[in-house]
């Protein structure tokens, strides 16, 4: 053991934000993320919630993978990579989007930011270097870098969220609208602030050099202090997520780059991410297989359900009928909502059998018995949790 360096030998790394999050995380609750140590949960996990939904919170997001893509042909080369039509990005600008295989296939989401017009921004939840350099290939001025560990990122969520910005000094924050980035001069550096993030309510996102990353969390907690503000982790992240009905990897879809079986990953048709794919643009990875899925439909459709009772129909199968005996899907999320105070679920269903019934078999357990129950599923149109807030330029102070 290095005697200065209490963390030698541990073999993840440490997020320039560590220090004072392990000081929080009170329940020692460590996962992992791309080869972080990363918060599970800080107290509780119910509790991180609420702070996102009635106050602000913050969650760590540098272990998000960030690649700087640059060079005169970098818009080009990310047109042709991804499916919906990077030169309708405006500058200072980001926007959601996805890549796919020949096969149509999907490969992993994530956004874009658009920094000047041969400077680009991806982020994405796993490392995809080598796709990313695939897809370089053959462009004469575009560079492919991954700068994850040079960018030390904070999403800050909740509808109190704004209100600290501005007492933090962000003048103007207040002006930002969805999807909006702006830049503020930070301690000697510059202090990149994006009205983003994965909760689906007020939020934002702030990207900094690590060298500042402590000074940044000081500051935010010291204007964060009269509005509630609270680290949350992932448990959090994974209810606020599913009540504004956004995808996860490794639960609504798997990344195609690593299924063993056939077609169990997904396609954006799949996906309800239809609206992310633009034939009227160049030639781009996937378009003729997408093409013809569009023609043909999807053979599943991920669908928002209101379900029946208090009971998470998590891992459940759904049913064209109450007796079980046709199963036409499965759930791939489910809880009961506080905010929402429903039963609600994402589940896949074969397209096919969209209309009409659909039940759900529920197994749970009570005193150490175990139970199942078959209830009824209501299709959903909207996100299960989509506050006007969220969208509200400037947003309200609560």
């Amino acid at each position: 053991m290095n005697e200065t360096d209490p963390y030698a030998g541990e073999r993840l790394k440490k997020s320039p934000f560590y220090l004072r999050q392990e000081v929080l995380n009170i329940r020692n609750a460590w996962a992992a993320w791309n080869g972080y140590k990363f918060a599970e949960y800080y107290y509780d996990t119910e509790y991180e919630y609420f702070c996102v939904r009635n106050t602000c919170g913050t969650y760590d997001i540098c272990p998000m993978q960030k690649y700087e893509i640059q060079g005169r042909d970098a818009e080009v080369m990310l047109n042709r990579m991804v499916t919906r039509d990077v030169t309708k990005i405006g500058l200072n600008r980001v926007a959601y989007c996805v890549w796919c295989t020949d096969d149509g296939r999907m490969i992993d989401d994530g956004t874009i930011f658009k920094l000047a017009s041969d400077k680009f921004m991806l982020t994405c939840g796993s490392p995809c270097t080598a796709w990313l350099e695939k897809s370089a290939f053959g462009f004469a001025d575009v560079t492919v870098t991954d700068v994850t560990d040079e960018i030390a990122a904070l999403s800050l969520q909740g509808p109190t969220s704004c209100a600290v910005l501005k007492k933090m000094g962000l003048d103007g924050i207040d002006t930002a609208k969805p999807f909006d980035i702006m830049h503020f001069p930070f301690h000697g550096d510059t202090l990149m602030v994006s009205r983003t993030g994965f909760s689906g309510d007020l939020g934002y996102e702030l990207w900094i050099s690590p060298t500042v990353a402590l000074d940044l969390w000081d500051q935010l907690y010291d204007a964060g202090e009269n509005f509630g503000i609270q680290p949350y982790g992932e448990a959090a992240t994974n209810m606020t997520r599913l009540e504004a009905a956004f995808i996860m990897p490794f639960m609504e879809f798997n990344e195609a780059l690593r299924t063993v079986n056939f077609e169990h990953d997904q396609t954006p048709f799949e996906l309800n991410l239809g609206w992310l794919v633009d034939f009227d643009k160049p030639h781009f990875s996937g378009r003729r297989a997408l093409l013809e899925e569009q023609k043909r439909g999807p053979k599943y459709t991920l669908t928002k359900l209101d379900i029946e009772g208090n009971k998470p129909a998590e891992g459940s199968y759904i049913y064209k009928d109450k007796r079980c005996t046709r199963e036409i899907g499965y759930v791939t999320s489910a809880m009961w909502s506080p905010s929402v105070k429903a039963n609600i679920a994402l589940a896949m269903i074969k397209t096919e059998h969209l209309e009409g019934e659909l039940w759900a078999e529920i197994y749970y357990e009570k005193e150490l018995r175990q139970y199942n129950r078959v209830v009824r599923c209501t299709r959903k149109q909207k996100p299960f949790w989509a506050p006007a807030r969220a969208r509200a330029t400037p947003p309200p102070d609560f």
